[in-house]
């Protein structure tokens, strides 16, 4: 934008003293049609529209919305024992922060909670939230790599305290910092580390 300011303010001097100064008439004509050139290349550079700025790959993957809750994980962060409230509990407080939250089960954990199967449906009318927001995994096939494959084909995120060991080398992005958000209850609260600063509160 500099350069062709400038080129358009000597070219008009040349204009200028082609007009006026007696032995200038020569270059009247080339400093004409540099001032047109450049004065062309002023307004391109001002009509030109700024480029986006973009945090870095890490940053951006890291503080994305789309939030995977590990359900059969979270469900069981009250006293250690099956409870969907702290599952509907997370996915209140994410959607308080402005995240978008998915939740993922194992096929059993319908038996654990209510004894019986429970498909996508049962488990988004408990939760309040649409079918289309609730997976459970068919019989026989592990929800861990599920988990991890949804949220990082959604460059987003993972709500568990399980550290997946089994699948890092599968998931490389599992021990990228952030990726994993930690969670639990202290004294009855809600905590979740969505900084990824800190194990507990």
């Amino acid at each position: 934008m500099i350069v062709p300011v400038i080129l358009f303010l000597l070219s008009s001097i040349a204009v200028y003293y082609g007009f006026f100064v007696s032995g200038w008439e020569d270059i009247q004509l080339v400093g004409g049609a540099s001032a047109l050139a450049s004065l062309f290349l002023v307004i391109r550079a001002w009509q030109r529209p700024k480029p986006e700025t973009r945090p870095g790959r890490d940053k951006a993957r890291s503080k994305t919305g789309r939030i995977i809750v590990d359900g059969s994980n979270v469900m069981y962060w009250k006293d250690n024992t099956p409870d969907l409230s702290a599952v509907r509990e997370v996915v209140k407080e994410l959607k308080s922060r402005g995240l978008t939250p998915g939740v993922m089960f194992d096929a059993n954990a319908g038996h654990l909670i209510f004894g019986k199967y429970v498909h996508d449906r049962g488990f988004a009318r408990h939760l309040g939230m649409n079918v289309n927001e609730v997976m459970v995994v068919q019989k026989g096939t592990p929800a861990d790599p599920l988990v991890l494959q949804a949220a990082i084909e959604m460059d987003g995120r993972v709500v568990s305290n399980d550290r997946f060991r089994d699948w890092h080398s599968q998931f490389p992005d599992i021990t990228r910092p952030g990726f994993l958000i930690r969670g639990g209850y202290d004294n009855g609260r809600l905590w979740l580390d969505l900084d990824g600063t800190s194990d507990a509160p």
